[in-house]
């Protein structure tokens, strides 16, 4: 296929996947008129309608239904051995990077370290990613790989070993009445400010890092919105809301003066998870996978990994 036919494809499943052409086109990095453009460039080639789009929503026709279920598997196996092609050729070499969020930890710093030792031609980066956007350096290829938070539900984005299985606790001032607590409960929520996530990350996400109800369905006040770690341990500080974190983040992060972490009982615990672009730097990316699980004892294999998650962070989460 020519190079124009290949962009009307990627356009069409990136949009099936938003139902949206601006954020289509922001996850292409071209304007939503170029979605709409390479859209009606494809369904011209096919002679039918994709998409049925009006002024309030846009869906898939039922021939866009049947196109999407043949295409997306076919695309997917010919991404995969293109690039595992061209990484064969070249070997695993060049440079790898590495993203995490606010922490590395020994297990993934162990990673690297047998990483390197297994692949001599090829040197690890590692970079901070921002909590508020766990799966944009991957897309906009700043990293080729990175230790995120759980759920993870990108179709175009693969998650490999997931690991670090932590309870949660909740971080409230030192003053907070909850502070001297030996414990409290997932309803207890409902009587204190969440700090959450701001909107760069998926809205799944971010209700998993600070959920909106209790498992007994009882609201949870909405406290502000923050794009680090640093800044919700801050707020927390001075008595804006109170952040969930898991058990390790708690003990890393450790502010007695200003900030009391109380274990949660009844949330799920936290995980979390390698995850890469199906496309980009395949190969390099699934040999660190391989040698991540091997380097910390703790990864789930994928077929066994939980896929829906609720949990905050982890040392190397936040």
């Amino acid at each position: 296929m020519r190079g124009l036919e290949i962009r009307e494809l990627e356009a069409f499943l990136v949009l099936a996947e938003e139902l949206h052409f601006g954020r289509a086109g922001r996850r292409l990095y071209v304007s939503q008129s170029r979605v709409s453009q390479l859209l009606r460039s494809l369904e011209h080639r096919i002679g039918a309608p994709l998409v049925a789009r009006t002024s309030r929503r846009v869906a898939l026709t039922p021939l866009g239904e049947r196109f999407l279920a043949e295409l997306r598997p076919a695309y997917g196996r010919l991404s995969t051995a293109v690039e595992a092609a061209r990484e064969a050729a070249r070997g695993i070499g060049g440079v790898l990077r590495v993203g995490f969020q606010g922490t590395a930890d020994d297990c993934l710093t162990g990673a690297i370290t047998l990483f390197e030792k297994r692949h001599p031609g090829c040197s690890v980066e590692i970079v901070e990613i921002p909590l508020a956007d766990p799966f944009g350096p991957v897309r906009r290829q700043e990293v080729d790989a990175a230790v995120v938070l759980l759920p993870v539900e990108e179709p175009d984005l693969v998650l490999g070993p997931v690991f670090s299985r932590q309870p949660q606790t909740l971080a409230v001032p030192a003053r907070h009445p909850l502070a001297s607590r030996a414990s409290v409960s997932a309803e207890e929520l409902a009587g204190t400010p969440l700090i959450g996530v701001s909107d760069a990350a998926p809205a799944y996400w971010r209700r998993a890092q600070a959920p909106s109800h209790t498992p007994g369905g009882v609201p949870i006040p909405a406290g502000p919105v923050v794009r680090t770690l640093q800044e919700g341990l801050s707020l927390t500080a001075a008595d804006r809301g109170a952040m969930l974190l898991c058990r390790s983040t708690a003990e890393y992060h450790d502010r007695r003066r200003s900030i009391a972490f109380v274990p949660v009982e009844g949330l799920p615990d936290s995980f979390l998870g390698l995850v890469w672009h199906r496309v980009h730097a395949f190969a390099r990316a699934r040999a660190f996978a391989e040698t991540f699980t091997s380097a910390c004892a703790g990864a789930e294999p994928p077929a066994s990994r939980p896929l829906r998650t609720g949990g905050s962070t982890s040392q190397t989460g936040q």
